[in-house]
């Protein structure tokens, strides 16, 4: 049978690196086999919902093209569904009221953890009279719905991530159903919403991995079958510590490379980063693509592994986001590289100048600020040259600048240019390009020199290095050159 499986998101906040990675898994799982991919939105807990956060959920996904089956999930809707799965479980007799307060069980956990045993609910309510639960519950004493853990047992299966996982029931401990408001668990209905999808894998973050047998034995209290699960390792933020989806940061300073842009999805999206560059970094994260090249969705659903996930927490690495931003970009054919350098770029380059403008930049473009960056300086009468520019210009001899313009001609090709300006100063190597590239782009590197004299209108060149030689030591009589 093709996999189905699910991501399954809170609307409390943004989705950071660590949520996207779960999304995409699941989906690479699904594509890999023809199988479906769902999308739920576990929106039950009103008091922590974010507004607007559902909508930014729907926005992230579409933007990195992982596109859902059918329609989306609310969990908010399915409350009657819940709330029957507990009438039913109340008349099999597996729960029962609890009227144990929060400092009766903390007082039980800590004398549990004294004694050096695991903390869990020591049963205190498992035997209450019904007749004297009843009692209770009807003057209004808050309780809540435990389940009642079968003792004895071992809850064992098998973790796509972890291998051969087993857990003693007598070390699990009865366990909450419904809290004391009525509401169902988060663990409760997301098992049942599972069943109810037909989910038959379930790839999340290996902080789950408790949950797991407690929600093997409600599904089989309900005669439900169990899917498969893989428990991931979490993704950290680059300092080690959890990301959040509340701020997408880990504490750190603002940078690019770690501060909340650099977790979460829409900030990485407005930072300038590639969708495909995204999911090809995530996809390697503790998963298995054995490919080195960029690769759009459908070849990496191909490529995955849905068998093979590491076994320890990967921290956030911004020099391989790099990586696979440069490797996708150097991939993108010249449109789509012009569609995701924006309308800023757009605006500025001339439309017959377009396809060299590409060709030219292209190496030195990681982000569409690059490229906006780059469309000034070809096609802006006065770009601002950078302070190590124009230090390197101040320190050169202003005759070198003078010969360049005299030996420059309107229409003259970048290779018979140079070749006079070397005759004409006596410069070559680093001294004869850094101060040439200094005065034409006014920065101290970037694109091939060639490439860029073609894009230079005659006014320009110029005009630039009239800028450079007014900008460097006048010449004194007929003093030397000065040379690297």
């Amino acid at each position: 049978m093709p996999t189905v499986t699910r991501f399954a998101p809170s609307p409390t906040g943004q989705i950071h690196l660590g949520n996207a990675r779960t999304a995409l898994f699941n989906w690479l799982a699904a594509r890999h086999d023809g199988g479906k991919f769902l999308l739920r939105i576990e929106d039950t807990d009103a008091a922590r919902e974010m507004t607007g956060a559902t909508d930014a959920i729907l926005a992230d996904l579409a933007w990195l093209g992982l596109v859902w089956d059918g329609d989306v999930f609310h969990q908010s809707r399915q409350r009657a569904r819940h709330l029957d799965a507990v009438k039913a479980l109340t008349e099999k007799g597996r729960l029962y009221p609890c009227f144990c307060s929060e400092r009766t069980l903390a007082l039980a956990r800590r004398a549990q953890e004294r004694a050096g045993k695991p903390p869990r609910y020591p049963g205190t309510c498992a035997a209450l009279d019904p007749a004297e639960a009843a009692r209770r519950a009807n003057a209004d004493e808050p309780y809540t719905l435990r389940f009642r853990v079968p003792a004895g047992r071992i809850v064992s299966f098998v973790d796509r991530a972890h291998g051969e996982q087993s857990f003693a029931t007598d070390d699990i401990g009865d366990f909450v159903v419904t809290r004391s408001d009525g509401s169902p668990a988060f663990f409760f209905v997301n098992a049942l919403d599972d069943a109810a999808q037909g989910v038959s894998l379930v790839l999340r973050g290996d902080d789950h991995l408790s949950n797991t047998p407690r929600q093997l034995l409600i599904l089989e209290a309900l005669g439900h079958a169990a899917p498969e699960y893989g428990h991931v390792p979490l993704m950290l933020g680059s300092s080690g510590r959890p990301m959040s989806k509340r701020d997408g940061l880990d504490g750190e300073p603002e940078t690019r490379a770690n501060r909340a842009g650099a977790y979460a999805v829409s900030h990485l999206r407005d930072d300038g980063y590639h969708p495909l560059a995204l999911v090809n970094y995530l996809a390697r994260v503790a998963g298995h693509v054995d490919s080195v090249d960029a690769l759009p969705l459908a070849d990496l659903a191909r490529a995955f592994d849905p068998g093979k996930f590491a076994r320890s927490a990967a921290r956030f690495d911004s020099d391989q986001l790099d990586h696979w931003q440069r490797v996708t970009l150097d991939a993108l054919a010249p449109d789509a590289l012009w569609a995701w350098m924006g309308e800023p770029v757009h605006a500025r380059v001339p439309v017959t100048e377009r396809d060299a403008y590409i060709a030219v930049v292209r190496p030195n473009v990681l982000f569409p600020g690059d490229a906006l960056d780059w469309a000034f300086v070809l096609f802006d009468d006065n770009p601002m040259p950078q302070k190590a520019a124009v230090a390197l210009l101040q320190d050169a001899d202003a005759a070198f600048f003078e010969r360049a313009a005299s030996a420059y001609d309107d229409g003259l090709e970048w290779g018979a240019w140079l070749a006079k300006v070397k005759t004409a100063t006596g410069a070559k190597g680093p001294a004869l390009f850094k101060p040439l590239r200094a005065a034409l782009t006014g920065r101290l590197d970037g694109p091939d020199l060639a490439g860029v004299f073609a894009l230079l209108t005659p006014a320009r060149i110029r005009q630039r290095l009239a800028l450079a030689a007014s900008l460097a030591s006048p010449s004194v009589g007929a003093a030397p050159l000065r040379r690297e």
